[in-house]
């Protein structure tokens, strides 16, 4: 029998992931991919006291990986949290550790219908928190590790998009707005960080299983149609997302930038 050896491409460089959202879903596959290749990981996730026994076994997984692991259950979005963060990445990384992956994750955003009472439909104030998590907070994070020296000499920026980002779900306004704008912000990131070797690009997903893609109202709906869709007749699963990111880290993806890679097994085709 033949088994193929891991290649750890990563590994004796103090290279680190940031994974901002990564106790759950593409966040958590893609730390748990990284660090199989050698990549060391940062998580910043928000979960309650009740979650954490099991967000504690899956981090336990990545750090069996061989890899260090440093987790903050801290709120990514505000200003005074995400300061206090990164001081302790710098204390912990020294002056060798660099960020060599920025992963933006991050799904809290308001699903409300635009019509209704003014209870339950969608108000000026949830467009702002969900663009701020969604979109924005990708570039505070990229300014701040900038202005740290974090990064690494070759370093990448990753995040999450959806088809959301052009088509119109019932309930999906804010988010759709925060995917477009996310895309917008990542393309400029790329353009004017490109001199200090930052490559900066989006991951467009096929409808996941996740916990946040259960919070859509509707989602078995939008399940089904996305299988039926689907040339594979299967749903994307975080691992295979997992494995687009990965790729787009590895030293050969180096000239992929600004761009937006639909990784659905051809969803959006049909």
């Amino acid at each position: 029998m033949h088994f193929i050896e891991m290649v750890k491409e990563f590994e004796n460089k103090n290279q680190w992931a940031l994974i901002l959202g990564g106790s759950s879903g593409l966040g958590l596959a893609s730390a748990k991919k990284l660090a199989m290749h050698g990549c060391n990981i940062i998580i910043v996730h928000r979960n309650s006291k009740v979650d954490m026994p099991a967000v504690e076994q899956e981090f336990a997984q990545i750090k069996a990986t061989g890899v260090d692991l440093l987790s903050f259950n801290k709120d990514a979005i505000q200003a005074e949290k995400r300061n206090d963060i990164i001081k302790l990445i710098r204390e912990n990384l020294g002056n060798q550790g660099k960020i060599r992956v920025l992963l933006h994750s991050i799904a809290k955003g308001n699903l409300k219908p635009m019509t209704g009472d003014e209870q339950s439909s969608l108000q000026n104030d949830d467009f702002h928190l969900t663009l701020e998590s969604m979109a924005i907070s990708l570039y505070d994070w990229t300014k701040l590790l900038f202005e740290k020296k974090l990064f690494a000499a070759d370093s990448r920026i990753i995040s999450f998009t959806s088809e959301g980002n052009k088509k119109a779900f019932k309930t999906y306004a804010a988010v759709s707005a925060a995917k477009a704008a996310l895309e917008a912000i990542t393309r400029n990131i790329a353009l004017e960080f490109a001199p200090h070797g930052i490559k900066a690009n989006c991951v467009q997903a096929g409808v996941t299983d996740t916990v946040s893609f259960r919070m859509i109202p509707g989602h078995e709906q939008l399940k089904t149609h996305a299988m039926s869709r689907n040339p594979f007749k299967r749903l994307t699963t975080p691992e295979d997302v997992a494995n687009v990111v990965y790729l787009l880290c590895k030293d050969e993806a180096s000239w992929i930038n600004g761009t937006t890679i639909i990784a659905d097994g051809g969803e959006h085709i049909n």
